[in-house]
């Protein structure tokens, strides 16, 4: 069974972070591709040892990405 999360990538000295925000775990890379590829791991790694009680705990149902313009100036 697979899952969609939401992965943040940002570039940060010389390399990328990758943030899931539905349960607070991030990872890095040196690529996009990278950062995407060890934040999927991490992903995996943490559900397949986390407590059911802790995954419900980190969990965050509503995840809203989206961008805003103000005025600068």
């Amino acid at each position: 069974m697979s899952r969609r999360f939401t992965a943040i990538i940002e570039s940060e000295g010389g390399g990328y972070v990758a943030f899931c925000p539905e349960v607070d775990i991030a990872s890095q890379g040196e690529t996009i591709t990278g950062a995407r590829e060890n934040l999927a791991e991490a992903l995996t790694l943490f559900l397949e040892s986390a407590s059911v009680d802790e995954i419900e705990l980190r969990r965050r149902e509503e995840i809203y990405v989206t961008q805003i313009e103000v005025e600068v100036g």
